[in-house]
C-alpha cells in the first residue's frame, strides 16, 4: 500500500510512496501525530537527482526490517530539499554541527517540537566499511529516547541555541570599499589549483561567483585611471586572469563537460575535472553559462562563447517545460547506473562514425579499451583540437568541422538510450538565475531564441507562480499546480533576471514588474532592525529560528541576490527606497565578508556595483534597428559596473514611471543615436553620432571585447 507521499506532486517523494517505511510530507498532520504521540521525528530530506539518495533508498527505506523499525519508533518525514530550502537550511546546519560536514540525503532526528536530536546524511543499511549501520542508528535514537530522554532534550535545547546563534550572523561594521574585493581575490589564489584550474583539491566544485568576482578585479586594474596605479597592479592583473582562463579552459575540456549534449554536471569527484558526479543541476549551468558569458566579454575567446551556446542549447532541448519555465535538475543514474548514459566504449563509437571517423574521435576525446571510468570512456579532451590536429598532422579548421559532425550523430545516437530521469519541478530562484543568462546571453550573442525562452520562463512565472488574492510570488510548480509562498532568494532572483530582461531589449514592462516586487520584497523579508533579509516572510512559519541566509552555497545567497538586485534596480530607476535597501544590506554583512570572503562571491558582486564607479547609460536614438547597432559593440564588452537603459523617438522602450528619472531630459541630437554616460543621475554631455559613442565603449570597456586577445 502506498504511504500519504502518493497523494503529493513533488517527483522525488513520489519515488518513495511504495516503500515500506510510513513516509509523510512535512505537514501539519504529521507534525501534530508526532506532538500528540510524544514520538520523535526521523527527517529525511533529499531531491530527485541525488545518486547516494537513491542509494539510501534502495538499502534502506525498500528493507522491511529497517522500515519496520522506523514505523515503530518515529514519525517519519520525507523532503524535497528543493520545495523547502528553508527546511534544508535549518536541518543542514545541525547536521554540520554535529559532524562537521553535510550533504544529501540528510538524515535527522527530532524532538517533537522540531529540534535535532542526531543527525547525518548517508548511512549503510548495515555496519560497513567503518561506518555505522543505519539500523544500529535508529536502534541508539529509539533507545537514548526511550531511557536517557532528559539528556537527549537538554542537547536538543543547547543544538538548538547554537543553530540561532549561526542564524544571526553579527559582525563588526567595516566601510565599504575596492579593497575588499581586491583582498578576497588574493585569499581565493591562496587555494587555486596551478595545474587543473578550480579552487582546492577533490571533489571540486568550479566556484562561478569566484571567477566572476576575478574578472571584476582585473576589469578594476584595467580601468586604474592614474597610470601608476596600473602598472602597480599589472602582475596581478595578469596573475587573475590567468587563474580564471585555466580554470574555465580545463571545466570546458574535462569530464564535467557534456561534449555531446552541452551542459555542466553537478561538479567532479577528481582534482582534474574528469570524472563528474552526473547529475545536471539547473543553477549551476544558470551561472555557469553566465561566467563563460562574462569571461568572452572579458576576452573576445570564442570557445567561451561556445560553452556559453552549447550549455544554454541544452537547456533549451531538455530542460525547457512546454508551459515555459525551466526545469530543476537531470538525475545522475540511469537504468539503475549513475553516468551510464554519459559513458562510450571505443566500439559504440566506431559503431556510430565508422572506423576512420571513430578511431580519430576516440583519440581527440581520451576513449580507450582500458576506459578511463569503469571500463568505459568519459569523454574529455586531454589537449585542445589544435594540439590535436598538430600532432595528428591535419588542418585544425579541418578536424574540427569533422569533430562537429561526429558528436551531432554521436548525440543523435545517445538520445536513443534511456535518459535520465528529470525533476521537472519549475522554482522561482533557480528560473530567476536561467533568465538573467539567457537574456545576458541574447544581447551579447545576438541569438533571440534566449531572449524568446527568458522572456516565456519570466511571463510563466508572474502569470502562473502568483497568488491571485495578493500577487503575492508562489516557490514552485510542478504537475500543473504552484505551491509554497517563495523565499527571498526566490524574490531576489526574480527580480534581478527581470532587470537583465529589461536591458536585453528594452521591454520597461519588466522593470514595472522589478519594481512591484523589490517592494514586497522589501515589507515581507526585510530586518528592520539589524538590516539585510530574513530567509522567510513575516508570515511564514519559523522553524526553530527565522535566520539570514548570508553565505553562498551551489546556489548565491538570498541576501546576496537581493543586494545585487536592489543596487541594480535602485540605479535604474532612482528610488531611493530600493537603493538604500540594497545599501544597508551590503553595510550590514560587510563584516561578514571580511570575515568569511571565499564563501560571499556574489555579495562582492554586489559589493563592486555598490562602491562603483557604476555608470547609468542611457541610449536614445530614432529606431531600435539604429540604437541596436550602437549597442552591440557595447554589448560584447565586458562593462560589469553599469545599468543600460533605452528608447527610441518612435515609440520603442514605451513609458514606464518607474523610469522617468532616467530619461528626463534626454533625447537624440540632431537625429543622431545620442549616449549619456552618469554616474549618480549626473551625466556627462551627450555622445553623439556612433563614432563619439563607439570611443566610449572603448573606454568603458578598456582591454575587453572582440578585439581582446584570446
Amino acid at each position: 500500500m502506498p504511504n500519504r507521499l502518493a497523494g503529493v506532486t513533488s517527483p522525488y517523494l513520489l519515488q518513495h510512496a511504495d516503500n515500506p517505511v510510513d513516509w509523510q510530507p512535512w505537514d501539519e498532520q504529521a507534525l501534530r501525530q508526532a506532538r500528540e504521540q510524544n514520538r520523535p521525528i526521523f527527517l529525511s530530506i533529499g531531491y530527485s537527482a541525488c545518486h547516494w539518495c537513491h542509494v539510501m533508498a534502495h538499502e534502506s527505506f525498500e528493507d522491511e526490517e529497517i522500515a519496520a523499525s522506523l514505523n515503530e519508533h518515529f514519525v517519519s518525514i520525507k523532503v524535497d530539499r528543493e520545495e523547502r530550502p528553508d527546511l534544508d537550511r535549518v536541518y543542514m546546519n545541525s547536521v554540520q554541527l554535529m559532524t562537521g560536514r553535510g550533504g544529501w540525503p540528510m538524515s535527522v532526528f527530532l524532538t517533537p517540537d522540531l529540534k535535532p536530536i542526531y543527525g547525518g546524511t548517508y548511512w549503510p543499511p548495515r555496519p560497513r566499511m567503518g561506518m555505522p549501520g543505519f539500523n544500529q542508528v535508529i536502534a541508539a535514537v529509539a533507545d537514548a529516547w526511550e531511557n536517557r530522554r532528559e539528556q537527549l532534550l537538554a542537547q536538543a535545547d543547547k543544538l538548538t541555541e547554537r543553530i540561532e546563534e549561526i542564524e544571526t550572523h553579527e559582525g563588526p561594521r567595516v566601510a565599504l570599499d575596492e579593497q575588499q574585493l581586491f583582498e578576497s581575490v588574493a585569499q581565493m589564489a591562496g587555494t587555486f589549483d596551478p595545474t587543473n584550474g578550480g579552487f582546492g583539491g577533490a571533489p571540486k566544485f568550479p566556484h562561478p561567483m569566484d571567477l566572476r568576482l576575478m574578472l571584476r578585479t582585473w576589469s578594476r586594474r584595467r580601468q586604474a585611471d592614474v597610470a601608476g596605479a596600473a602598472l602597480a597592479g599589472a602582475d596581478a592583473d595578469d596573475d587573475t586572469m590567468a587563474m580564471v582562463r585555466l580554470s574555465l579552459d580545463k571545466m570546458a575540456a574535462g569530464g564535467i563537460y557534456d561534449h555531446l549534449g552541452g551542459g555542466f554536471h553537478r561538479y567532479s569527484v577528481d582534482e582534474r575535472w574528469l570524472v563528474p558526479h552526473f547529475e545536471k543541476m539547473l543553477y549551476d549551468n544558470a551561472q555557469l553559462a553566465r561566467c563563460y558569458l562574462e569571461a568572452y566579454q572579458a576576452t573576445g575567446n570564442e570557445d567561451w562563447a561556445r560553452v556559453v551556446r552549447e550549455t544554454l542549447d541544452y537547456v533549451l532541448r531538455e530542460m525547457t517545460a512546454p508551459e515555459g519555465g525551466f526545469y530543476s535538475t537531470q538525475d545522475a543514474d540511469s537504468e539503475g547506473e549513475e553516468g551510464k548514459y554519459f559513458v562510450w566504449t571505443p566500439a559504440e563509437v566506431q559503431e556510430v562514425l565508422g572506423t576512420a571517423a571513430g578511431e580519430t574521435f576516440c583519440r581527440v576525446y581520451d576513449v580507450s579499451e582500458a576506459g578511463n571510468f569503469e571500463g568505459r570512456n568519459i569523454l574529455n579532451l586531454g589537449r585542445t583540437i589544435a594540439q590535436s590536429a598538430a600532432m595528428m598532422g591535419r588542418d585544425a579548421a579541418e578536424l574540427r568541422n569533422e569533430l562537429a559532425d561526429s558528436r551531432q550523430k554521436l548525440l543523435a545516437a545517445r538520445d536513443k538510450r534511456v535518459a535520465p530521469g528529470r525533476d521537472d519541478k519549475v522554482i522561482v530562484a533557480w528560473n530567476g538565475l536561467m533568465i538573467d543568462a539567457m537574456a545576458a546571453a541574447s544581447a551579447s550573442l545576438d541569438d533571440g531564441r534566449y531572449y524568446d525562452a527568458a522572456a516565456a520562463a519570466a511571463d510563466f512565472i508572474l502569470s502562473r507562480l502568483r497568488r491571485e488574492a495578493d500577487g503575492r510570488l508562489l516557490h514552485s510548480w510542478c504537475a500543473g499546480e504552484a505551491s509554497g509562498v517563495a523565499f527571498i532568494d526566490d524574490y531576489a532572483c526574480l527580480v534581478n533576471a527581470l532587470v537583465t530582461l529589461y536591458e536585453a531589449r528594452f521591454d520597461p514592462s519588466w522593470i514595472d514588474e522589478a519594481v512591484v516586487l523589490a517592494q514586497q520584497m522589501n515589507a515581507l523579508f526585510a530586518d528592520d532592525e539589524a538590516g539585510g533579509f530574513f530567509y522567510t516572510a513575516a508570515d511564514q512559519d519559523a522553524v526553530i529560528t527565522r535566520g539570514k541566509d548570508v553565505h553562498d552555497s551551489a546556489t548565491p545567497s538570498g541576501n546576496a541576490m537581493a543586494a545585487t538586485a536592489l543596487v541594480r534596480l535602485g540605479k535604474l530607476t532612482g528610488l531611493a527606497e530600493l537603493s538604500e535597501a540594497g545599501r544597508r544590506t551590503l553595510q550590514t554583512l560587510a563584516g561578514t565578508i571580511a570575515r568569511y570572503p571565499t564563501a560571499m562571491g556574489q555579495m562582492q558582486l554586489a559589493l563592486d556595483l555598490e562602491v562603483g564607479p557604476t555608470y547609468e547609460i542611457v541610449l536614445v536614438a530614432t529606431s531600435r534597428s539604429a540604437a541596436d547597432e550602437v549597442l552591440a559593440s557595447l554589448r560584447r564588452r565586458f562593462v560589469p559596473r553599469c545599468v543600460l537603459a533605452s528608447r527610441t523617438t518612435d515609440g520603442d522602450g514605451g513609458e514606464s514611471a518607474q523610469l522617468e528619472s532616467i530619461f528626463r531630459g534626454k533625447s537624440a541630437v540632431d537625429g543622431e543615436p545620442t549616449a549619456f554616460v552618469c554616474q549618480g543621475f549626473t551625466c556627462g554631455a551627450p555622445l553623439v553620432g556612433r563614432d563619439a559613442i563607439e570611443t566610449e565603449w572603448r573606454r568603458l570597456g578598456k582591454g575587453s571585447g572582440p578585439t581582446a586577445a584570446p
